[in-house]
Formats: structure tokens, sequence, C-alpha cells
């Protein structure tokens, strides 16, 4: 299988989507959108990620790149091949299908805990960890499954179509050196100053086990979600 990445900024790669990909023999492309390439044809791929992105307002007139991005997510939902967005790719999935997308009440930033929706068809525990980097939120798509929730954040994610589409608020793919790459270039979300679920740099990367226990719940979520056994 090969699998195209949209990436739309320098220190917002794939992280360990791309070992996990290279572990289980599939081949991937990655399209840094930011530095101007233009987005892959859907058809020359079997699945897309969109990978996170800016926060803010998603405004075409701010980003060049966006106007086709959006066309080939809309072509993705409409076609037959999986689709996963995380963050800002997520934020894209969620708008093209129709549902609110916007600022949250307070930046969340850091480790924090997600709890498993009830009806989430995702085999992943009903408690975990997972990284967070975001202020921006979306709603529930009509006929789309929650994924589940954190303190801060209602919803953290969804799948949609039997589970052929995934999108995650929260960062599985997270790996140490993707969190100091954020932390070192990255301004982050507004409002963390002041936020109750912002982590300091030191509390978010003392602790390297937490890294590694990400590694078992994405290779969970990716082998469902490529297998199209992320269904209700």
């Amino acid at each position: 299988m090969h699998v195209h990445l949209l990436q739309h900024s320098p220190h917002q790669g794939p992280a360990r989507i791309a070992d996990w990909l290279a572990s289980m023999g599939h081949s991937h492309t990655i399209f840094h959108l930011h530095a101007g390439e233009l987005p892959p044809r859907l058809a020359d791929g079997d699945a897309l990620i969109v990978l996170d992105g800016p926060e803010g307002r998603i405004d075409n007139d701010r980003y060049p790149w966006l106007k086709g991005e959006r066309k080939l997510v809309q072509r993705a939902l409409d076609g037959n091949k999986p689709l996963l967005g995380i963050g800002f790719g997520a934020r894209l999935i969620a708008e093209a299908l129709g549902a609110a997308v916007g600022r949250g009440t307070v930046a969340e930033t850091g480790w924090h805990r997600v709890d498993l929706a009830p009806l989430s068809p995702v085999d992943l525990p009903e408690t975990f960890e997972a990284f967070m980097w975001h202020r921006e939120v979306f709603a529930l798509p009509d006929y789309a499954l929650a994924l589940g929730r954190s303190e801060a954040s209602p919803l953290q994610g969804f799948t949609w179509d039997d589970g052929r589409v995934v999108a995650l608020l929260c960062h599985l793919e997270a790996t140490a050196a993707s969190v100091r790459a954020l932390l070192d270039h990255q301004f982050p979300p507004e409002g963390s100053e002041t936020s109750p679920h912002a982590q300091e740099r030191a509390a978010m990367l003392d602790d390297p086990r937490r890294f590694d226990r990400l590694a078992p719940l994405l290779d969970r979520l990716l082998s469902q979600w490529l297998s199209g056994k992320a269904a209700a």
C-alpha cells in the first residue's frame, strides 16, 4: 500500500507514523505544502493522511495551498480510500463534513487523559494518555461516531463511513523529537500562558516512557484504519 501524507509545517511532520508505515511494509510520500509543493492526485495513492498544521482560522487567503487541499479532502471523502486527519487535518475533515470548527474555550497542550467514548468503534483502551497541542476544536459531524474526550475538549476525534475516515485531535504519533521541534520552533496555541490545561516544556518531556506508551496505541489505530476494522 502507498500512502500520501500532507504536511503543512517543517516542524509538524509524520513523526512515528513514518516509522510505522515502513515497519508494516507500506511505502509513503510526504507532500510539503508549506514549501510550495502541490497536493497529490488521489488516484496515485491507496490512502491519505492529513497532518497537523497551523492554528487559527482556516483561511484560503492566508494559506495559498489550502484551496487545493480542501478539494483533495472532499474528493477523498467522496471516494473509497482510507483518510486520516490529525489536528489541523482533522479540522479540515470535520469542516468538509459540515461540522462547526472554531476556537475552543482553552488551549490544551502536553499530556492529558482521553476517555474513550462508549460507542467508539476504535479498539483503544477505555482510558489512555495522549499528547495535545491545540486551541482549535470541532463538533461531531452528522453520521460520525465520537472517538473520545478529554477534560478540556469534549471531542477528541471521530470516525466516519464505517471507520474509513478517522479524525484525531490528539497526537498518538508524537515522539520526544517531534515535541522538541514543536517547542523549539512553533508558537504555542493561543491562550496557553493562562490555560489550566497547558503544560510547561519540562513536564512534556520529563518522562520518555510516555512516548513509548503511545507506540502501541498508534499501531492499533493505524492497523484498524487501514484494514477497515474501525467500523461500527
